[in-house]
């Protein structure tokens, strides 16, 4: 995506935490946790703190619309650093969980840059 600079960087944060929230509120109410905003951070905030650590080690603000590196360093760092940090923050964790997780937020993370690509390409096309 051509955006300027600084709206790219917005969109692909915004959309990136969007992603996170999405997993954490389909979650949360799948296993009937309800989806307050104070139960919603306490779910969320690993998996986004993840998520800042895997933009920051991608240096995603270069090029936030990217699959790579910036998609990749947001989905690994969402599902695997948020995990991590889940785990330290004493919250469980389970091998059907982690699978989920990876699943989710790869969709999602890679899956808005996957259309906005697309999207994208089609835009340049018609003009």
């Amino acid at each position: 995506m051509h955006a300027r600079p600084a709206l790219a960087r917005t969109v692909g944060l915004v959309l990136d935490a969007a992603a996170v929230l999405a997993f954490v509120a389909i979650g949360r109410h799948t296993h009937h946790d309800g989806v307050s905003p104070a139960g919603l951070w306490q779910t969320a905030w690993p998996f986004l703190a993840g998520l800042a650590v895997g933009l920051a080690a991608a240096r995603s603000w270069r090029a936030p619309m990217a699959i790579v590196p910036s998609g990749l360093g947001a989905w690994l760092g969402a599902a695997g650093a948020g995990m991590v940090i889940r785990v330290l923050a004493g919250q469980g964790t389970a091998a059907a969980f982690i699978g989920v997780a990876l699943a989710f937020l790869g969709l999602f993370i890679l899956g808005w840059r996957v259309v906005a690509g697309i999207v994208t390409t089609q835009l340049q096309a018609t003009h």
